[in-house]
């Protein structure tokens, strides 16, 4: 649909991790209406009935996931099971039903209960900032293979975690340093490097608003029976905690942090 420059500014004004998806909304909103542009009137009159009827769409949690994950050349580890895994235990701990019991008045967007996945290190779905941000991951080991010395795992690791040791022909991985993405694994010809683990990371408690708050992350690589037990336990602590919409990121504190670190 097209859009006027001063529509295209006004969308511009817009965070980009929700631009499409409020693009769509102005332009159903303007095709309703039974235009064929959309208007800067339009872009104002939708922001107007998003706020009046924002209540509505609250449905409890938010679960995020990189945009096109799938073609993504990153991509450590595909995340579709666990996605409709953890769609399902949001949905089971009928968050929606909790919120209006223990929120006072209307309910906002911003009381949700925010998860997100993400298939690689660069988080493009912001895990840094949500209640449980979970990361696909590749954790690099060694082999015994001997390694040829090509060069590939060092000039293709973003984080300078792969150097090779002239000395020993062979990598060397700084762990402090490494991201678990798995560039290093997919690069490697020999199989000098290996993948000695794959699943996810998991960091807790981060939020934006008035008091922001970036996550921690939990110690260790999960698979998604661990992902999933350790979503359960923040969300029945939640609702055990939280009250008049709290975020979790308010009521983790840091004894309850180190039991959920302590469960791996």
């Amino acid at each position: 649909m097209k859009w006027s420059p001063e529509a295209e500014d006004a969308l511009r004004g817009v965070p980009f991790f929700v631009r499409k998806k409020v693009r769509l909304r102005v332009e159903d909103d303007a095709r309703r209406a039974g235009h064929s542009e959309v208007t800067l009137a339009d872009v104002h009159e939708s922001r107007k009935r998003f706020l009046q009827t924002m209540s509505s769409e609250v449905r409890g949690y938010q679960l995020d996931t990189c945009f096109g994950s799938g073609d993504c050349p990153n991509r450590a580890v595909p995340a579709e099971s666990l996605r409709r895994r953890l769609e399902t235990v949001l949905k089971d701990a009928d968050l929606l039903a909790f919120l209006k019991s223990e929120v006072a008045g209307d309910l906002k967007l911003h009381h949700e209960f925010r998860v997100t996945l993400a298939e690689c290190p660069n988080a493009c779905s912001q895990p840094q900032i949500k209640d449980i941000g979970i990361l696909g991951a590749v954790r690099p080991g060694l082999t015994d293979t001997a390694c040829t010395g090509c060069n590939a795992c060092v000039e293709v690791c973003p984080d300078d975690a792969v150097r090779l040791d002239e000395n020993m022909d062979r990598p060397v991985l700084d762990m402090s340093r490494c991201q678990s993405c798995g560039l290093c694994v997919n690069a490697c010809p020999t199989g000098t490097i290996s993948a000695a683990c794959r699943g996810y990371r998991i960091l807790v408690g981060g939020k934006l608003g008035r008091h922001p708050r970036l996550a921690r992350e939990l110690p260790g690589i999960y698979d998604e029976d661990g992902v999933l037990d350790v979503v359960r336990d923040c969300l029945d602590h939640y609702k055990q905690t939280s009250r008049n919409g709290r975020r979790f990121a308010e009521i983790l504190t840091d004894d309850r942090f180190r039991d959920l670190a302590e469960r791996k």
